[in-house]
């Protein structure tokens, strides 16, 4: 193999991880209406800056959202009174959680730009097929990085720049699913 071409191929790699250097779940297929536990994955802080704080915002239609603790982090959730209550183990709820947000509680507890991480929450997924997307923002020492572009009509995840994570509802109960 030629000098060049080892070079070329070295940099379309590199390039190629760096597109796709998002927050994105880690299984991003799902029963619609089933519980879901979203992983949202995070390889990376902004430019050499550790990530300090995590935070997803809810799409519509998720319910009963539960965040994962993690140790070092401080848990917070946003609760919205919502237009359309709905039935959970037979107690009518009237709000929900909006928006979770995990916070490095000291800086040595802040995730380096050189390691990897998981933020981790479950809910109850809309009863509809599709796509749904989970804007995430990520705010480092120095800088952010807003994953929070959702695709137009005709448009792409890979054609933005900053795109929400998503995940695509599809029909049928899947084996084994334990529906809430």
């Amino acid at each position: 193999m030629k000098l060049p071409s080892l070079f070329a191929g070295a940099l379309a790699l590199t390039l190629c991880s760096w597109a796709s250097a998002h927050t994105v779940l880690e299984y991003q297929v799902a029963t619609a209406g089933q519980s879901y536990k979203a992983t949202f994955k995070v390889g990376h802080g902004c430019g050499p800056s550790p990530t300090r704080q995590i935070v997803v915002d809810i799409p519509a239609g998720v319910q009963g959202a539960k965040p994962m603790p993690k140790a070092g982090w401080r848990l917070e959730v946003t609760r919205e009174k919502l237009a359309q209550p709905y039935t959970s183990h037979g107690r009518t709820i009237t709000d929900d959680i909006t928006r979770i947000s995990w916070t490095a509680k000291t800086d040595d507890d802040m995730l380096p730009n050189g390691h990897y991480d998981e933020f981790v929450l479950v809910g109850t997924l809309p009863d509809q097929n599709g796509m749904i997307y989970w804007p995430v923002q990520q705010l480092c020492a120095q800088g952010r990085m807003d994953w929070t572009e959702i695709p137009k009509t005709g448009q792409n995840l890979s054609d933005l720049k900053s795109p929400a994570a998503a995940l695509e509802l599809m029909p049928g109960a899947a084996a084994g699913a334990h529906n809430h």
